[in-house]
C-alpha cells in the first residue's frame, strides 16, 4: 500500500544534476525517508540507473553507525565510485553525521555525484538549511498528506475519509491505523515525545515543567 507523492517526486526530478545538495525537510513522521528511499529510488531504477550507482546510507540505523564519522563516510562513498558515470547519494537523518556540513560540501567537489539528504530534528529548520550550506543547499520542504493523497489508501468512502482527515490530520501513519483509540494515543504521544522535545533541545529550555 503506497501513497504516491507525485508533487514532491517531481520536485526532486526537477532538481536532479543541479550541482546543489537537495535537502528534504519537514516535521518528523511525514515520510521524508520514504520519499527518498522508496519513491525517488524506484524512479531512478525505472530510468535505468544501476543499483551500484545509488549509494544509500540510513544514518539512524545501528548498522550504519560507523558512517556517522565524517572521514569514514567520505572514504566509503569514494570507494563506491568506480567509474565516470553519475552516482546518486541518498543520506537519511544527516544531522546524525558529525560535521555534516563539511562532508556534504566535500561531496560537491566530486563531479559525478548527485546528493540528496533528509533531516528533521531541532538543528534542521528551513532557515538552517540556508545558513548551513551557504547557497549550496536546495530545499524540498514537505507537508502532511493532502486529502487526495490521504484517500489513495483510506479504506472507506470520501465522506468518512473527510471526517477522519479533518479530525486526525494527514500524517501518513494515521491513515493506516485501524481504530480511533490508536490514533488518539499516537498523536499526543508524538507531540510530547518528538515535537516538544525538539523545541526543548533547540532553545536549551531548562524549565521543562513550565513549558509542558
Amino acid at each position: 500500500m503506497e501513497i504516491k507523492r507525485d508533487y514532491y517526486l517531481k520536485a526532486l526530478i526537477n532538481r536532479m544534476h543541479n550541482h546543489l545538495i537537495k535537502v528534504v525537510t519537514g516535521i518528523k513522521r511525514l515520510g521524508k525517508s520514504y520519499l527518498l528511499f522508496h519513491i525517488f529510488q524506484n524512479y531512478l531504477l525505472e530510468q535505468g540507473i544501476s543499483e551500484s550507482h545509488i549509494i544509500r546510507i540510513e544514518l539512524d540505523q545501528r548498522k550504519h553507525r560507523q558512517y556517522r564519522d565524517p572521514d569514514r563516510i567520505l572514504e566509503y562513498i569514494e570507494s563506491c565510485i568506480q567509474d565516470g558515470e553519475m552516482y546518486y547519494i541518498l543520506l537519511d537523518e544527516v544531522q546524525l553525521l558529525k560535521e555534516f556540513e563539511e562532508v556534504l560540501n566535500s561531496l560537491l567537489h566530486i563531479d559525478n555525484v548527485d546528493v540528496y539528504v533528509t533531516g528533521s530534528n531541532s538543528r534542521f529548520l528551513s532557515k538552517d538549511v540556508i545558513t548551513e550550506f551557504r547557497g549550496r543547499g536546495d530545499e524540498i520542504h514537505i507537508f502532511p498528506l493532502t486529502f487526495r493523497e490521504f484517500m489513495q489508501v483510506y479504506e472507506g468512502d470520501m465522506y468518512h475519509g473527510w471526517a477522519d482527515y479533518t479530525l486526525y490530520g494527514g500524517l501518513p501513519l494515521t491513515v493506516t491505523m485501524k481504530t480511533e483509540a490508536q490514533k488518539v494515543s499516537y498523536l499526543p504521544r508524538l507531540f510530547e515525545e518528538t515535537y516538544l522535545r525538539d523545541i526543548i533541545e533547540r532553545h536549551h529550555i531548562e524549565k521543562t515543567q513550565e513549558l509542558n
